[in-house]
């Protein structure tokens, strides 16, 4: 399809302003760049997982002490990615692409020369706040390129970011192992390529906001009903809570479950690595196919069967055999991280007009909240011991029920069409 949209024609001079509902072309070159980046902020995000181990031996870290440093870059999107998403969908600033990856460069780079705790939690939290900066805006763009394939462009955009979260325990084994936490150094290069890929991308954002182009907002939002705005916002916090456990779950297999299978079957940490990036992996590919899965089977269907469809095999995981936990991640990570993507486009048709916020909401507050649960899941594995934890979190996916409360396809469909 060519690469090129209504607003770029004639981008001095639009006749009239470009609405992303109405958006012919998919501009792909522009989703390949942003899903990139997305692949960039995220590898080096997964490098704080990744570099858990060597950190615990070489600051003599408790399992409490690495829960708060995941709370802190967890929680730190939390808190700013929202009020950014809010802020952009009131007046969207492309420069903060940029700026957000020179947030990252500058966390990574602290990083590799903390020789304290507390310098480590300052590297966290500007990686932290590189993340917040980059998510809103980056899900603005997709939005804008994807002309009418929104849960493409979704699809796209958000496989990069799995893809690089996937990359965490091979950055375990093929580099913090070997060379120890100096080896962060290596992603500054990393950032430094994402800076110039969001400086090319800022400066198209810029081109389509200076032709005209905004983004559909709710005809009638004024005059909903209050039961009608009511069940939206009910179904805004049943995905809210999905998302919340969804990354509740993804945090003990990352962050713990390394830890889990060198005691309960002595692997050593380089080979606990590969079980970790096979639940990852498969979840980048989960998370690549479910936006067409949800076009034919639909929304609500998949967001149900990917929370549910998850809670046999977490239940069963830690009572298996070392081989079957492999096999077992695999079918896991690509049935729970199916719905990602779909979260993100069901939260945006709730929400017309307001793709920052609810990007923000979803994918930063939501996901960001898995923070706490690294922190509780830390907290319990030095009074528990990881074995008994890696049971209780089993339980989790069953909680995924909730997703029956969510609204139909045909209504959400009505919904964002009113």
């Amino acid at each position: 399809m060519a690469d090129r949209s209504v607003a770029l024609q004639k981008p001095s001079a639009p006749s009239s302003p470009v609405h992303g509902g109405t958006q012919q072309a998919t501009v792909y070159r522009i989703l390949l760049a942003i899903s990139f980046v997305h692949l960039f902020n995220d590898s080096i995000q997964s490098v704080i997982p990744a570099i858990f181990p060597i950190l615990k031996d070489n600051l003599f870290l408790t399992f409490t002490q690495i829960g708060w440093i995941s709370f802190a870059i967890n929680f730190t999107s939390s808190l700013i990615q929202p009020v950014i998403g809010y802020a952009a969908d009131r007046r969207p600033t492309p420069i903060l692409l940029p700026i957000g990856m020179c947030f990252t460069f500058a966390g990574v780079f602290l990083l590799a020369h903390a020789h304290t705790y507390l310098l480590v939690m300052l590297a966290v939290i500007l990686i932290g706040l590189g993340s917040a900066t980059f998510h809103p805006e980056g899900m603005r763009v997709a939005h804008m390129a994807a002309g009418m394939r929104k849960g493409l462009s979704q699809s796209i955009f958000q496989v990069g970011g799995n893809a690089g979260q996937s990359l965490a325990p091979l950055l375990t084994k093929f580099i913090f192992v070997p060379y120890g936490q100096i080896g962060a150094m290596a992603f500054t290069f990393v950032a430094g390529a994402g800076i110039l890929v969001q400086s090319y991308v800022a400066k198209w954002y810029h081109g389509m906001l200076k032709a005209g182009y905004t983004f559909k907002k709710r005809t009638a939002g004024r005059t909903l009903d209050p039961a009608r705005r009511k069940s939206i916002w009910n179904a805004t916090v049943v995905l809210v809570v999905l998302v919340f456990i969804r990354s509740w779950y993804g945090a003990a297999i990352s962050s713990y479950y390394a830890f889990y299978l060198m005691d309960a079957y002595k692997i050593s940490l380089e080979n606990a690595q590969i079980y970790i990036f096979l639940f990852l992996a498969s979840g980048a590919v989960g998370t690549f196919f479910g936006g067409p899965l949800a076009d034919r089977y639909g929304r609500r269907n998949l967001i149900i069967f990917s929370m549910v469809g998850t809670a046999p095999i977490a239940l069963v995981l830690p009572f298996v055999s070392s081989f079957w936990a492999g096999v077992l991640l695999v079918i896991s990570g690509f049935v729970l991280l199916s719905s990602f993507s779909v979260t993100v486009v069901y939260a945006q048709m709730l929400h017309p007009g307001n793709i920052g916020t609810v990007s923000g909401l979803i994918t930063g507050f939501a996901f960001g909240m898995g923070g706490i649960g690294s922190l509780v899941l830390g907290n319990l594995g030095d009074v528990w011991g990881i074995a008994h934890v890696m049971i209780a979190v089993g339980f989790l996916p069953l909680l995924g029920l909730l997703a029956l409360l969510l609204p139909s396809d045909r209504t959400l469909d009505q919904w964002s069409k009113e």
